[in-house]
């Protein structure tokens, strides 16, 4: 196939309009993809990761793409067995030493879903509802993955090349923690991510109805905390008054680690913050974001704080302690009158710069001995840290994020807002660390797609300007001064 060897902003429109063109067959082959339910919580479901990687890996062969399925090893289950895990995808396109490299990465797994759990359509077959296509995977993550592809049979399409280089690394087990990945990157680093110049994610979602690009995302220390009383379950109308109880003495530990304006009480943690600079503080003041549309969306009636720039500091750049369930307690519908003989809380910690996750896990550790001591339980208490995930951030004014803003100010006509994630994104971090390469997240999900929840939905309008976004973005990238 000949193609043009240079793309000028006139034939970049043509490439935005055939994307518009092609919308229709863009949401089929999403509704192909939706429908292979990959779920990474399931074991038994991992032969349709393995299913969702082999469409993936034939999608970017038919662009001329050499594609690795490389293996990342196996897990070891509760039971003791090793289980293969899924491959991950390791794909380029044809390569041009003049030109930079984008590193696209992304994941075709989904979080569990049944229609039984309040989906108001089958959650594996693509249903389009008022503009919105609903289905698991839509938004997170299959949809913005399908749309690179797509911006790239765009060029393809009207015989333009393609102004960068671009490689992808695609996985299947980014829902359940990624696991291989990281050690993946460390084996390539020398030579996939060598000739990377830049690499973006598109993982996540906006805040409003306006487009953002993501700088930074907070981490995550996930704690269980077990407190083990006497050798069995017992009966509270015989015993009850008469000894130590394990669950009064977790309700005790988890009501000392926050008060009711939601600040962390556990020395050392927000001493650890990095400091709120001007410049910082200016840019959360022209982020749009509706204090009461917000309250709406959450079905709440009232937050924590009371203006837009504490809401968005608070989930962003402060860190937060969440309480998410008790395990061994009765919870089941009825009555029990039982007294559980171990019970185990579990909480996290959502990790801001400057704090380090092995220091959180200490000063947590030691804060909850010191509270269980005061209460003279002869019960044994014992705190692990499963989860410890860094947070990341990145410099906005990095040339990846000029080439960004020109991309969303050309297809969507506005500037974007600058804003951060409240979840953990660990790979982001990951990259950077490993790799030293640019890293910036170019989120197309809309605010209110319910990403693992109850129908999930992408818009088409976002699933298709996302995809003329990511065909800009190529071309924006090249515009910036390179040295070869």
């Amino acid at each position: 196939m000949q193609t043009t060897t240079e793309v000028s902003g006139s034939v970049l429109d043509l490439i935005l309009k055939y994307i518009d063109e092609q919308q229709n067959e863009f949401v089929q082959e999403l509704k192909e993809w939706v429908a292979i339910p990959s779920d990474s919580s399931d074991t038994q479901a991992w032969n349709e990761i393995v299913r969702m990687l082999n469409v993936t890996t034939d999608k970017i062969k038919t662009l001329g793409g050499n594609v690795e399925l490389a293996d990342v090893g196996s897990q070891k289950m509760s039971n003791g067995q090793s289980v293969d895990l899924p491959p991950v995808i390791l794909a380029e396109l044809k390569k041009d030493p003049k030109k930079p490299t984008l590193c696209i990465y992304g994941h075709v797994d989904v979080q569990p879903a049944k229609k039984e759990d309040g989906w108001t359509t089958d959650p594996y077959t693509l249903t389009e509802i008022n503009g919105n296509l609903y289905g698991r995977g839509a938004s997170d993550n299959k949809g913005p993955v399908l749309a690179w592809l797509h911006a790239v049979e765009a060029y393809q399409a009207l015989k333009q090349e393609i102004p960068v280089n671009i490689k992808f690394i695609i996985e299947g087990m980014e829902e359940t923690g990624s696991n291989g990945l990281d050690k993946l990157t460390e084996q390539r680093n020398m030579t996939f991510f060598s000739d990377v110049d830049y690499i973006v994610i598109s993982d996540n979602i906006w805040i409003s109805k306006k487009p953002a690009l993501t700088y930074g995302t907070r981490g995550n220390c996930y704690f269980f905390v077990e407190v083990e009383g006497q050798k069995q379950d017992m009966h509270s109308g015989v015993f009850g008054g008469s000894i130590h109880e394990a669950t009064a003495d977790l309700i005790a530990l988890l009501d000392s680690l926050v008060d009711s304006s939601g600040r962390i009480l556990i020395p050392g943690i927000n001493e650890a913050v990095a400091p709120l600079t001007e410049e910082e503080k200016k840019r959360y003041q022209g982020i749009e974001f509706d204090l009461e549309e917000h309250k709406k969306d959450c079905g709440v009636t009232k937050f924590l704080f009371d203006t837009k720039e504490e809401i968005l500091q608070h989930r962003w750049r402060y860190p937060s302690l969440s309480i998410h369930g008790i395990e061994g307690a009765f919870f089941e519908t009825g009555t029990k009158t039982v007294i559980p003989r171990k019970v185990i809380g579990k909480f996290s910690i959502r990790q801001v710069p400057n704090m380090d996750p092995s220091e959180v896990g200490k000063q947590v550790t030691e804060y909850l001995h010191k509270v269980f001591a005061e209460r003279n339980s002869p019960n044994q208490l014992r705190v692990t840290m499963p989860i410890s995930a860094k947070p990341w951030v990145a410099d906005v004014s990095d040339p990846q994020f000029v080439a960004g803003r020109r991309a969303i100010q050309r297809v969507f006509g506005v500037d974007p807002d600058l804003i951060c994630e409240g979840s953990s994104i660990p790979i982001a971090r990951n990259f950077q660390d490993v790799t030293g390469k640019s890293i910036m997240m170019m989120p197309i999900g809309g605010a209110d797609d319910g990403e693992h929840s109850q129908n999930e939905k992408m818009s088409r309008s976002n699933y298709i300007q996302g995809t003329k976004l990511f065909a800009a973005f190529f071309y924006e990238l090249s515009q910036l001064p390179h040295k070869y």
